[in-house]
């Protein structure tokens, strides 16, 4: 692996310039099979003493059935010449693509879970909590975002088990 494994307390990045304007990659599942999907939504903090990332994913996608099922599932930053991939993998659904075929991207099997090789920053993240988002405790300037019976996203926080950089 071209990678290697920092302590989370040496990471000095802006979480929001990095979640919200360089986005990620979510994958969960394995070699048996995984799906990913290109985010711009999430946080990242300390919560029940654990540091934590996380990420929120609408119920319509396929990414949605891998992360419910498994214990884990990674969150991986690519670089900027990247952003095709991160374009593509956020517009297409893994139903009707293999992402990383169709992309370029190389899928990186490690800690029984999936990332990518080409990233330049992976969080290995055990599921720790997920629930469903209720549109009634949404402010309402926000509520515009959702059609009317339109399911809202599901939260998944995970703490963050590993960190790896590109070497």
């Amino acid at each position: 692996m071209a990678f290697k494994e920092i302590p989370i307390g040496s990471l000095t990045f802006n979480p929001f310039e990095k979640i919200g304007k360089e986005w990620f990659l979510v994958t969960a599942g394995d070699e048996n099979g995984y799906n990913t999907m290109t985010a711009s939504w999430g946080f990242m903090g300390v919560m029940w003493n654990k540091n934590t990332m996380t990420t929120v994913i609408r119920p319509s996608r396929y990414t949605y059935e891998f992360i419910e099922k498994a214990g884990l599932f990674t969150v991986s930053f690519l670089p900027e010449e990247k952003r095709p991939a991160l374009n593509f993998c956020g517009s297409r659904s893994g139903r009707d693509f293999d992402k990383a075929a169709q992309t370029g991207l190389t899928p990186l099997f490690t800690d029984g879970t999936t990332a990518f090789e080409d990233a330049e920053l992976i969080f290995v993240c055990r599921k720790i909590y997920a629930g469903d988002m209720d549109k009634n405790n949404l402010a309402d300037d926000l509520k515009s975002n959702y059609e009317e019976n339109e399911p809202m996203h599901k939260q998944f926080i995970g703490e963050i088990l590993k960190v790896y950089v590109k070497e």
